[in-house]
């Protein structure tokens, strides 16, 4: 799932035309045009396997360019599931990401490629600070139990040695 949308992200971004879409045997056809060496580079960024998405072979067939597309787009026939899952697809992928490589990943998402995924950034650490500020508080606190127990046991080594001394001394 979410291999379709994918694919259409790729395609425009190395400034390709085409579609995709699912084929009735399982399989996924995509139609591209485009600089030859942009293709090629394509169909290596489509092999793709990753937590979501298992490319297991790609079949390539070679025709004119037939310039009846403008755009890079998605066919979907009757009960195909769409644009929901494929738009759903994305969130997952990016906690993947971030999994992967650290919050460096996120980026991407907060410099627009996903501008819904910037508002709920936003939104969902908008009390980061408050949060923030009682963890340092809660943090402080542990300093000083640590402190208070690493002086009751400095004292307690002390009164054992002393008492140790003295008993067999």
């Amino acid at each position: 799932m979410g291999y379709r949308a994918r694919v259409i992200t790729i395609a425009k971004a190395f400034g390709l035309t085409g579609s995709v879409q699912n084929l009735d045997d399982g399989r996924v056809g995509i139609i591209a045009e485009g600089d030859e060496d942009m293709l090629n580079t394509f169909i290596d960024a489509i092999w793709i396997k990753d937590g979501l998405i298992d490319v297991d072979d790609i079949e390539m067939e070679y025709a004119d360019v037939t310039g009846d597309f403008n755009d890079f787009y998605k066919l979907a026939k009757d009960g195909d599931i769409d644009d929901p899952l494929d738009k759903c697809i994305i969130y997952p992928r990016e906690l993947l990401d971030v999994m992967k490589t650290g919050f460096a990943g996120m980026s991407e998402a907060m410099r627009g490629e996903y501008p819904e995924t910037k508002e709920e950034l936003q939104i969902g650490f908008g009390n980061l600070d408050s949060k923030m500020d009682m963890l340092i508080e809660k943090q402080d606190l542990m300093i000083g139990k640590q402190d208070e127990t690493a002086t009751e046991t400095r004292g307690l080594r002390e009164y054992m040695k002393t008492y140790t001394d003295r008993k067999f001394g």
